[in-house]
């Protein structure tokens, strides 16, 4: 009966302790957009299985050597088991990682396809240019256009609750558009045409910055996004488009 209590709060403690690190993201910054909130579920699934079977693991090891210890206080003279095979037990971890294995691809495939997914009729496309060593954000068919100056890092302005798309486009080296909150990162590649589409669920002001280093200069390429309620957004683009003229540095958002 001891035995099994002792089993029963061991499994209880390793169901706890999983429940408990699946609230945790596991040092990745708190996503605000849809793409960025499917890649954590993937990322935070991933850690809470790996460590579910470190602490199975554990478990095993643990009272294997427990019980071990008791027998031979009981009878220093007592020899172990001395079965050689157990098909079942061979059988089972043989196949477990094989599983294990198949359902963790199933699910990062299913994330990878949700998370690059483009659609085919987004609410505001963005031309994002990189160039050493600074961004340019161009609305298109919006007529407005954001440049980074030297000592004035742009802001590339955003509504919430829309679909936007970001055409990521180079003028000279590889360089790399990364908001930590956004979780995901795309580079941008001379001659090649990459765009990424991003659902953006939370207002706010988001850090932004070339992780791909480009030069010397690579430290300075950092931007800003903005992102707006869809109507502080219209108010924003209308006022720029007022302005008739090429936005340097930030904005007054």
């Amino acid at each position: 009966m001891h035995r099994r209590a002792r089993q029963c709060v061991q499994v209880l403690g390793v169901v706890g302790l999983v429940a408990l690190l699946g609230g945790c993201n596991f040092f990745i910054p708190d996503s605000v957009s849809e793409q960025g909130d499917r890649a954590v579920s993937l990322w935070k699934g991933v850690i809470v299985a790996g460590l579910a079977v470190a602490a199975f693991m554990y478990v095993l090891i643990l009272t294997a050597a427990l019980r071990g210890r008791a027998n031979r206080r009981r009878d220093d003279e007592a020899i172990p088991g001395q079965r050689q095979d157990n098909l079942r037990l061979e059988l089972a971890y043989f196949a477990a990682p094989i599983v294990i294995c198949v359902v963790l691809f199933g699910f990062s495939t299913s994330a990878q396809q949700e998370i690059v997914a483009v659609s085919d009729d987004p609410d505001l496309v963005v031309e994002v240019v990189g160039y050493q060593w600074g961004w340019q954000f161009r609305y298109e068919d919006q007529d407005v256009v954001v440049t980074g100056a030297p000592d004035d890092w742009p802001v590339l302005v955003l509504p919430a609750d829309r679909t936007i798309r970001l055409e990521l486009v180079a003028d000279d080296v590889i360089h790399s558009f990364w908001v930590p909150e956004f979780v995901t990162k795309r580079d941008l590649i001379p001659g090649i045409d990459n765009e990424i589409d991003v659902d953006l669920t939370e207002t706010g002001t988001f850090p932004g910055r070339c992780a791909e280093f480009c030069g010397l200069e690579h430290w300075s390429m950092q931007f800003s996004v903005e992102s707006m309620t869809p109507e502080d957004f219209d108010a924003w683009l209308a006022e720029a488009q007022a302005a008739d003229q090429p936005i340097i540095g930030s904005v007054d958002a």
